[in-house]
């Protein structure tokens, strides 16, 4: 199962992330977790210093961007097809 999280502090880019991947995990069918990681601690700790920012399967992805749906399962794919 793939492991996606999303690290924000809750602001607007960081809900839409999170919409977003759930939409590309249900568009390609996968089975997922999706965790929202919302304490700064955690966050700092992970190494990203802007938000939102996506990761999957604990390699981190994109930092201080909204991903769209597309781009998430560009990410997918590239993890599934390893």
């Amino acid at each position: 199962m793939i492991r996606i999280e999303i690290l924000g502090s809750g602001c607007a880019n960081g809900v839409k992330l999170h919409a977003h991947a759930e939409q590309a995990v249900r568009d390609l069918g996968v089975q997922a977790e999706i965790v929202k990681v919302t304490d700064m601690n955690k966050i700092m700790n992970s190494g990203v210093l802007f938000t939102p920012a996506l990761v999957i399967n604990g390699h981190i992805k994109s930092v201080g961007k909204l991903l769209s749906v597309e781009e998430i399962k560009g990410f997918l794919r590239a993890g599934l097809a390893t």
